[in-house]
C-alpha cells in the first residue's frame, strides 16, 4: 500500500481527494494523510515515517510548499513530492524542480492526470528503496563506506543499521593462488596486475553463483563467505568450480613459467557480522570474524597445491554429498589439539 501524503490548505480538497480514490482507499492501495501547510506536513511525516510520495501546493500558510521541497530534499532523500499548484507559470516550475520536485500538476486538478503522475511516482521510490534495499544487503559495497555514500543513503538511520552487529551461522572459504609470490618477485608490476585481476575474475564468477559474497581481497587470497540455506554445501561446490576453472586457465609464461592452482581451507560455525573499523573516518569493512573464520583461514594454510582441505565436523555433515578423503591430524596454530582433515576430491 503506498502512503501519500497531501499538504494543502484547501479544506475542499481533503474531502475530493477521498472521494475520487475511495476504491483504492477501500482496497488498501492507497492511504492518505493530510497537512495544512509545509511545517504541518513535516510533523505529519515524523509521525508517518513510510510516507512514499507528497502532494503539495506552493502557496500556503507558514510554510509554503517550495520551502517544503527544500526541507523533504535535506531530511528524506527517499519522498519524492509532486507540486500540485494553481501557480503553473515557468519560474515556479523551474524552482520546483531545481528543489527535487519529481513533477508538477496545475489547478484545477484533472484527477485522471493526478493518478497517472501518482503512479509513476510511486513506481519511481518503489525502485529507489529497492536499490536501497539491495544496497543494503550488499556486502561487497558496504565495505567502501564514506559520507558521501552515508548521506546519500539515508542518513543517519543508514549509518546506525552499519552499525548494527549479528551473530551468524555460516561458511567461510580462504582461496590463495599458491606460489603467486614468484610472479610478484620476477614480473612487471603491469603484468602481476593484470595476472591477479585475471584470476579473481575467475574466481569471483563461481562464488558468485552460488551465492557467496567476496569479504575481502587479501594480496593473492580471497576470504568468501557463505550464508543461507545449505550454506556448507554451495561453499564446496563453488570451492570445486573455482579450483577446476584455475586449473583449466592456460600456463603463463612471461619471465617465469607459471601454472596457476588454489589452495582452499572451508569451515563452517558461529560468528560475529558486522562493520569494523573507524566510523569517524567512515572507513568500514563489513566481514565476518570468530574462531570459525581464524580455523578456515588456518585449514587452507595447511592445504597444499589444489587442495580443498575441511575439518571433521564438515566432512560429518557433506560426506553423503562429496567424495572426502581423510588427509589425517595436523597441528594447526593457535589451536592447542591436533585436528583431523579431509580434502574434498569432488
Amino acid at each position: 500500500m503506498a502512503k501519500i501524503l497531501v499538504a494543502d490548505d484547501e479544506v475542499d480538497l481533503e474531502m475530493l481527494i477521498k472521494q475520487k480514490f475511495r476504491q483504492k482507499i477501500r482496497e488498501q492501495q492507497y492511504e492518505f494523510v493530510f497537512a495544512m501547510n509545509g511545517n504541518d506536513a513535516l510533523e505529519k511525516i515524523l509521525l508517518h515515517p513510510d510516507v512514499d510520495i507528497v502532494l503539495s501546493d506552493i502557496n500556503m500558510p507558514e510554510m509554503d510548499g517550495l520551502t517544503l521541497l527544500s526541507r523533504l530534499s535535506e531530511s528524506n532523500p527517499l519522498i519524492k513530492s509532486v507540486i500540485v499548484s494553481a501557480y503553473g507559470d515557468m519560474d515556479n516550475i523551474r524552482t520546483a524542480m531545481n528543489r527535487g520536485a519529481f513533477d508538477f500538476i496545475t489547478k484545477p486538478v484533472n484527477f485522471e492526470d493526478l493518478e497517472l503522475t501518482m503512479e509513476k511516482t510511486i513506481k519511481h521510490v518503489n525502485q529507489l528503496r529497492e536499490t536501497m534495499k539491495a544496497i543494503k544487503e550488499n556486502n561487497i559495497l558496504k565495505m567502501y563506506v564514506d559520507e558521501t555514500v552515508l548521506n546519500f543513503m539515508g542518513g543517519r538511520e543508514f549509518e546506525s543499521s552499519l552499525m548494527v552487529s549479528e551473530t551468524v551461522h555460516a561458511t567461510v572459504a580462504f582461496i590463495d593462488i599458491c606460489s603467486f609470490t614468484t610472479i610478484s618477485e620476477n614480473e612487471t608490476p603491469e603484468m602481476v596486475v593484470k595476472l591477479l585481476n585475471k584470476y579473481f575474475d575467475v574466481m569471483v564468477k563461481e562464488i558468485i553463483a552460488q551465492g557467496g559474497y567476496i569479504d575481502k581481497f587479501i594480496g593473492d587470497a580471497i576470504m568468501v563467505v557463505f550464508k543461507g540455506e545449505y550454506h556448507l554445501d554451495r561453499a564446496i561446490d563453488s570451492c570445486l568450480a573455482v579450483r577446476k576453472k584455475i586449473e583449466e586457465l592456460p600456463n603463463e609464461s612471461g619471465n617465469i613459467f607459471f601454472a596457476p592452482k588454489v589452495s582452499i581451507g572451508i569451515n563452517s560455525g558461529e560468528m560475529i557480522s558486522g562493520n569494523i573499523g573507524s566510523a569517524s573516518l567512515r572507513r568500514l569493512d563489513y566481514t565476518v570474524i570468530g574462531d570459525a573464520v581464524n580455523t578456515a583461514q588456518r585449514l587452507q594454510s595447511a592445504a597444499g597445491p589444489g587442495q580443498i582441505v575441511i575439518n571433521e565436523a564438515a566432512f560429518e555433515k557433506v560426506k553423503e554429498s562429496f567424495n572426502c578423503r581423510k588427509v589425517g591430524e595436523v597441528s594447526l596454530k593457535n589451536k592447542s589439539a591436533p585436528m583431523v582433515i579431509y580434502e574434498v576430491m569432488d
